[in-house]
């Protein structure tokens, strides 16, 4: 099988662990910048070049796109798709995951929990927006941040406006969230592949922070998830249609509350933190994938 990585860099663990674990199974993987591709759209014809060459052959590309590319990134994944090249996450259901308002409420409309969440934009409806939230702390979004930059905690109603007032100076798309005090800085890593939750891991933050993520300094250690959090994560993955995600998960006194879907989820921390194969584990959903497909 020749396989394609998405990737603007070969050397990050990711990346190198997608690549080593496709090898041993005895494939031939190439990492491709998605900002080197470019393609030809035509009535029929769906083309597309790497560094003057075409690109040809393919039987899958799994997708690594970083979210500050993700509009250019997305077009080359779904030019792909149009080539017949099986992903096991669609560019469709990558732009879902990357826009925060829209997952949730999918997620919502599925009838999954998750932090109440108001969204707003005029200015004189602050007041009332932050009424229907209710009060403080707050925790407040940005709809396309990663790894923990742009999120914030406000614990008064003031702060919480001038916050407000700061992101739509800059116009700023944003949410602001109910603030999960039981959880305790911690939340859940539930990297589900396929059809199961191939490893999980609990993501504490540092002292002094609430942000549970490991480049913000979090510690992390394997969970043993409940049947009710694998059920959440599994619906949460099947929801934003994709096929490998990292689904964050907060432990609260009304159940697991979905936090996010990541469709580019590190690999790094969770196999560090699990000792778990989770390469092996992408790499053996998308033979299955192409398989299902050449069976077809």
């Amino acid at each position: 099988m020749k396989i394609a990585i998405l990737s603007r860099n070969s050397s990050l663990y990711s990346t190198s662990r997608l690549v080593e674990a496709g090898r041993q199974r005895g494939h031939t993987v190439r990492v491709l910048d998605p900002l080197r591709c470019y393609m030809r759209i035509s009535r029929g014809v769906f083309e597309m070049h790497y560094k003057g060459r075409a690109l040809t052959g393919f039987d899958a590309v799994i997708p690594r796109i970083g979210s500050s590319i993700t509009f250019y990134g997305t077009a080359v994944l779904r030019q792909f798709e149009m080539m017949g090249v099986y992903t096991p996450n669609c560019s469709d259901a990558v732009l879902r995951a990357r826009d925060k308002l829209r997952s949730l409420q999918l997620l919502a409309r599925e009838g999954m929990d998750l932090p109440m969440t108001v969204f707003g934009d005029y200015p004189d409806d602050t007041a009332d927006l932050l009424k229907m939230l209710g009060d403080p702390p707050h925790v407040i979004k940005l709809n396309e941040g990663a790894q923990g930059q742009g999120v914030l905690l406000a614990e008064k109603r003031s702060a919480s406006q001038g916050m407000i007032e700061a992101f739509r100076g800059l116009y700023a798309n944003f949410v602001v969230q109910e603030f999960i005090g039981e959880a305790g800085g911690g939340d859940l890593r539930c990297f589900v592949v396929g059809d199961r939750v191939a490893a999980a891991m609990h993501r504490q933050a540092p002292e002094g922070d609430f942000r549970a993520n490991l480049h913000r300094g979090g510690k992390a250690s394997a969970v043993e998830l409940t049947d009710q959090e694998v059920n959440v994560a599994l619906r949460a993955s099947a929801t934003m249609g994709l096929g490998v995600a990292g689904v964050d998960l907060l432990r609260s006194r009304r159940g697991p509350l979905v936090l996010e879907v990541n469709a580019s989820p590190g690999l790094e921390g969770i196999e560090q933190a699990t000792g778990l194969d989770v390469a092996g584990s992408i790499i053996s959903h998308v033979e299955a994938g192409v398989a299902a497909r050449a069976a077809r």
